[in-house]
């Protein structure tokens, strides 16, 4: 049998897997982190001033998710200035999965805490200074909506709904888990946990202030620790999925199929990975009786655009 492959040799090519809109998320992390280290710093210096113990402890609260934020921060430049090494096989577009791996095991860790926490006081409560907690709940509600904001929460977080958004007739069109962006998917989901949490905060302190109802602030404590487990176990499991090099895409790979056997030839070897945000690596084994080279079903994979580095091995 007569082994070809097509390895691109001879032809320099690219081996940048960044996602499209790398840059502006490195910018909008940076701008939340200045907000968050600013109000974190206001809240500690407030609190020691006016012996306020709440203050400082939401301003230390605040510190880790500045400190995930920084963490998304530093990979999305440690990306970008190595994104020519060529010491990495397969360039930095995994480096914000790793990123977001590692954001989302903290957030489960925060959950843990937040859980416990609230247990505790459930079963031994302890008197609300409601004048001091509520102002702070809502400083810390506008403060982490105006980091969801800044980044660009509004379209930058994926759902799993378009997950299976690729069809045949729209190849080039990057979308679901092959074009997320885990990182600043990590850098929203901490903060619009911390969303979360000030909302059900607010609501169990003035439903207790009104009602005398203590109860109401542990037990909302322990639906938003839930929530944001949830939410960490998603990103663990997608991004833990990208780092493991998992099937990336189960629809494209089924339409590479087509494309390769619709001319009579056998498709017996394919492997499709992410390499980076909206980047799909792939290797193609075909067995056919035609004469036919690897340029041959590269040109046919060319209406995939998300292929970014394709290896053809040909048997006839």
């Amino acid at each position: 049998m007569d082994d070809q492959t097509s390895g691109q040799a001879g032809t320099a090519h690219s081996h940048v897997f960044l996602g499209e809109g790398h840059a502006q998320a490195e910018r909008r992390s940076w701008a939340v982190i200045w907000l968050c280290g600013a109000t974190m710093a206001v809240e500690i210096a407030g609190g020691l001033a006016f012996n306020s113990i709440a203050l400082v402890a939401d301003g230390l609260h605040m510190s880790t998710h500045a400190g995930a934020l920084l963490l998304a921060a530093l990979a999305y430049r440690y990306a970008r200035r190595h994104a020519d090494d060529p010491r990495f096989c397969f360039g930095t577009g995994k480096l914000g999965d790793l990123a977001g791996f590692t954001s989302a095991v903290v957030l489960a860790m925060i959950a843990l805490l937040i859980g416990y926490e609230a247990a505790v006081r459930l079963i031994w409560p302890l008197p609300i200074r409601f004048g001091e907690a509520i102002p702070i709940a809502c400083l810390g509600l506008l403060v982490n909506l105006a980091s969801v904001w800044l980044l660009g929460g509004h379209h930058g977080h994926a759902h799993d709904h378009d997950e299976h958004a690729h069809h045949d007739h729209a190849p080039h069109a990057a979308s679901g888990r092959t074009g997320r962006d885990n990182n600043m998917r990590a850098a929203i989901v901490h903060v619009l946990a911390d969303a979360l949490v000030s909302v059900l905060v607010i609501a169990g302190l003035l439903l207790a202030r009104q009602f005398g109802w203590v109860w109401v602030d542990p037990l909302v404590g322990l639906v938003g620790a839930c929530v944001i487990a949830s939410w960490s176990a998603g990103l663990i499991r997608d991004t833990g999925a990208i780092l493991l090099d998992m099937s990336a895409d189960e629809t494209t790979e089924a339409a590479i199929r087509r494309a390769i056997e619709a001319d009579g030839d056998r498709l017996h070897d394919l492997h499709v990975w992410r390499l980076g945000p909206g980047h799909l690596g792939a290797i193609v084994a075909v067995t056919t009786s035609q004469a036919r080279g690897p340029e041959y079903y590269r040109s046919l994979l060319g209406r995939f655009g998300e292929l970014s580095h394709v290896t053809v091995e040909v048997w006839q």
